[in-house]
């Protein structure tokens, strides 16, 4: 059985094919709550974010260039839509609800290592959390995202020079903060 590729799939749910349009679902709706869990930092607003991403997705299909890679413009509709939670609910700093998220870490490596590791990752991500919100986004657009300057300046509708500062900043202010985690 051949697997139909993205490209395919996502041309047949443009024209209305819901099976075909599920699949692309079933792809990415990881990487989708990935988007919305690093942006919001609340599991459940994540996945409830991530559904409403894919439904967004659905009903603007039109808008979808099929020219384009499917998976980076599906997480973009997620980033977009957190992004505008977000501003509406003026989040600020959000808290870690579940540690159970933590990805596997590969590798043999001993107890105290693989320890030290999930350390260091749980040190990132509340340091990633607290920033504040736009300097949030424009982390995930660029580093997670890999989003151009200009790509974020667009999409967040902020000058490109905002952008540059805000990115800056962030950075600081991260290494600040797992400075002092250690």
């Amino acid at each position: 059985m051949v697997t139909a590729s993205d490209h395919e799939l996502a041309l047949r749910a443009r024209n209305g094919d819901t099976e075909a349009f599920g699949e692309l679902v079933r792809r990415y709706q990881t990487s989708v709550f990935n988007v919305c869990y690093r942006l919001l930092g609340e599991r459940r607003e994540a996945e409830d974010l991530a559904q409403e991403a894919f439904i967004r997705a659905y009903q603007r299909f039109a808008l979808y260039d099929p020219n384009r890679p499917f998976g980076p413009w599906m997480r973009r509709v997620a980033a977009n839509l957190c992004l505008n939670h977000m501003q509406i609910n003026s989040i600020a700093h959000m808290s870690i609800d579940d540690e159970r998220d933590e990805p596997a870490i590969p590798g043999h490596a001993s107890p105290e290592k693989l320890q030290e590791q999930a350390e260091s990752l749980a040190a990132l991500r509340m340091a990633l959390l607290s920033l504040p919100a736009h300097y949030r986004a424009v982390v995930e657009l660029r580093h997670f995202q890999e989003m151009s300057y200009a790509e974020i300046a667009h999409w967040l509708k902020i000058p490109l020079s905002d952008v540059k500062s805000h990115l800056f900043r962030a950075r600081q202010l991260l290494a600040k903060k797992l400075k002092a985690y250690g």
